[in-house]
């Protein structure tokens, strides 16, 4: 009895202590982001996981990178994150338009997906916006978490500003 009294009380130590550990990013709806982004005193940056409900490798992202303990902890401190479904069917109002869904072929898509997207819809995509919302860079494709975290510094840590891509990919 005593041992099996012995072997929950770990159980429960190792899942409370890995439990304390774990960061989970901290979505918001796209409204929610921008209204943080145009109140806030210090506003961040804004990320878009551009994704779809049928998209296997936005699930492999959401569960492989966005899950990752260091990429979750980076993201909260430096963007407001949004995921947008590229499909969704409610409409989005930003900067005096009005984005709808278009239904076009078998599944449509999102106006302000496409916009974002720059017309290439392609699942996973994620997208940075700078603190006044306006566009840095989408970036299409999956990507583990070394390599996300990489291009969210560059971007998040502004060094953008004064180095391209290439060389500061090349630098790491």
């Amino acid at each position: 009895m005593t041992k099996k009294i012995h072997f929950l009380g770990l159980i429960l130590f190792l899942l409370v202590g890995t439990s304390m550990q774990a960061q989970e990013v901290d979505w918001l709806s796209w409204d929610e982001a921008v209204a943080k982004a145009q109140s806030d005193s210090d506003p961040k940056k804004v990320f878009i996981d551009v994704y779809t409900d049928w998209c296997g490798w936005c699930k492999r992202m959401d569960a492989d990178t966005f899950q990752n303990p260091e990429v979750a902890a980076y993201m909260n401190a430096n963007f407001y994150m949004v995921k947008l479904d590229g499909e969704q069917k409610e409409p989005i109002e930003f900067n005096g338009k009005t984005y709808n869904f278009v239904p076009q072929g078998r599944r449509g898509y999102h106006e302000l997906a496409a916009a974002l997207l720059q017309g290439r819809l392609s699942y996973p995509t994620v997208v940075f916006l700078d603190e006044n919302l306006k566009m840095l860079s989408p970036v299409p494709g999956y990507q583990k978490p070394d390599a996300f975290l990489k291009i969210a510094q560059y971007f998040g840590n502004n060094i953008y500003k004064d180095q391209d891509w290439q060389s500061y990919s090349q630098s790491k």
